[in-house]
């Protein structure tokens, strides 16, 4: 009688499903760093910048009604830009259909610019209640301190160490050029 397999004992399929649980994070955070590292670049600033938008009336009449929200309504409010943005996702997506790629590419990048702006600006308004809902006060917590330990992983390896260099070169040059 032929022995039973690995692969089918309780611990080989175990054994299988880590490994393979181990593989789709690896994947999946190198899919996912480089909207991390965009998100990180761009958070605060882009943040700041419809911040300003505040100094209108009609504005800051909304940013106060944000931050009065109730926690399930300030959840929700983070689905506006994404409903707002999905005409133009679908425009870039036309345009990359008919040839038009630099366009497609442009309407994205803008897209993506405009959603974090305004989706950072929405969380900093209603962070708090948001830190009301039970499941979100648990989660957000350790989403953050995951994607600041891949952040840093990224940042301690060797070609973001080298390009950071060559970047300092770059503005060295840049500001020598203009000073001389």
């Amino acid at each position: 009688m032929p022995y039973p397999s690995r692969m089918t004992s309780p611990s080989g399929v175990a054994r299988v499903l880590r490994v393979l649980r181990t593989v789709f994070r690896a994947v999946a955070t190198v899919l996912i760093v480089p909207f991390l590292l965009f998100e990180e670049w761009g958070w605060e600033p882009l943040a700041a910048l419809v911040g300003r938008l505040s100094r209108l009336p009609f504005w800051a009449r909304l940013e106060e009604r944000l931050r009065r929200l109730p926690p399930w309504g300030a959840l929700l409010a983070f689905f506006v830009p994404v409903v707002l943005l999905l005409p133009v996702k679908v425009l870039a997506l036309f345009l990359f259909s008919h040839g038009h790629a630099a366009s497609g590419v442009t309407v994205l990048v803008l897209a993506k610019l405009a959603g974090t702006a305004v989706v950072a600006r929405i969380f900093q308004l209603v962070e708090g209640p948001l830190m009301r809902i039970p499941w979100f006060a648990r989660w957000y917590p350790r989403w953050k301190a995951w994607k600041d330990r891949v952040l840093d992983l990224v940042r301690q390896s060797r070609p973001w160490r080298v390009v950071r260099v060559f970047n300092r070169g770059i503005h060295r040059g840049w500001r020598r050029l203009r000073e001389g």
